[in-house]
């Protein structure tokens, strides 16, 4: 008798499971997911979002169709609060908001109303080799040449928490960058066609993958310069451009630019999922991410589009975002004080 009803809780139980597993497989089918860009289209978050959205679905059992729509303001934050605290939490939603507002959170900047920590994360299909670029027409080539220069230069930003913000306020307070900052704009497509009109002299938190993109011809024309690159280590397209954190005269210096830039820059185009998506929804865009980002297909539409892809799992960009929480709090508070 114990053995009949052990085994009939033993069939309940993998019947039970064997359901969820198939209801869970067909949820997606017929559905739309939404990614929620926070910035203008034509940029480079839209560019790379785009491109994502014609191949991941085929990833996802269902098939389901995936749209993107732009929620632009206040330099992605609207839509960072938005996917935190408004967006279902069923695996329908994913957001695409600038990895520097996570930076936001670790000063305590205002207006942040989400917790990174608490956010799923699918993944990166790349990462903010972050660089300063200006218009050909200012005369300047170089760092060392922008450095001497006596009057500051015009810089084009997008809103704080944002690297058209944030770096140029980091760059000026560690390594005495002469730079006055224009912010406002949607996004970095608004800021180029600035830069071309000569509203604005330049930008710095420009990424390459988004320079590649966006703006490659006007750097085979020369029509734009790249001086600077805010990364650890030079790109291997830009070997002879300097480094900024080689400008940094400072311990204090090299940490601000460390903490502030090259931290944030390895999550900037990080896909968000609200907390709270049951974990197995979770799991099937992670791996659908994952596969989409290996599609030959999707790899030669990125190719065309010159997006740099160098993905980075769900699972590395927690990783990542749990390290830029363990920050020393005195560089915290020298960051507050910058970027306040």
């Amino acid at each position: 008798m114990k053995r009949a009803v052990l085994f009939a809780f033993v069939f309940c139980a993998a019947a039970a499971n064997g359901f969820a597993a198939s209801t869970d497989g067909d949820f997606y089918r017929g559905k739309v997911i939404r990614i929620l860009v926070g910035f203008s289209a034509g940029g480079g978050f839209d560019t790379y979002a785009r491109t994502l959205s014609r191949y991941m679905g085929k990833y996802i059992p269902g098939n389901p169709s995936i749209i993107v729509e732009n929620m632009t303001g206040a330099g992605s934050l609207i839509s960072a609060n938005h996917v935190y605290r408004v967006a279902k939490p069923d695996g329908l939603t994913i957001g695409a908001f600038n990895g520097n507002q996570i930076l936001g959170q670790l000063v305590g900047a205002q207006g942040i109303n989400f917790d990174a920590r608490k956010m799923e994360w699918m993944g990166a299909p790349g990462y903010n080799h972050d660089l300063c670029v200006l218009s050909q027409k200012i005369g300047i080539a170089g760092g060392e040449q922008w450095l001497a220069a006596k009057t500051p230069l015009k810089l084009g930003g997008s809103a704080p928490g944002t690297p058209t913000d944030d770096g140029p306020k980091i760059l000026k307070e560690a390594i005495g960058l002469p730079m006055r900052l224009i912010t406002g704009y949607k996004g970095t497509a608004d800021i180029r066609v600035a830069v071309e009109s000569g509203e604005v002299d330049g930008i710095c938190g420009f990424s390459w993958a988004s320079v590649r993109s966006t703006w490659r011809k006007a750097i085979e024309s020369g029509q734009v310069i790249v001086v600077l690159q805010n990364a650890p280590k030079a790109h291997t397209e830009l070997p002879k451009v300097p480094l900024s954190i080689s400008f940094a005269k400072t311990p204090e210096a090299r940490q601000l630019i460390e903490a502030g830039i090259h931290q944030p820059s390895a999550i900037t185009y990080s896909y968000s999922i609200p907390p709270g998506t049951p974990k197995d929804r979770v799991q099937l865009l992670r791996k659908a991410f994952s596969q989409a980002v290996k599609d030959p297909d999707f790899l030669n539409d990125a190719g065309k589009a010159n997006l740099e892809i160098a993905p980075a799992s769900g699972e590395e960009i927690e990783q990542s975002i749990q390290n830029m929480f363990k920050t020393p709090p005195a560089v915290v508070a020298k960051l507050k004080e910058v970027l306040k």
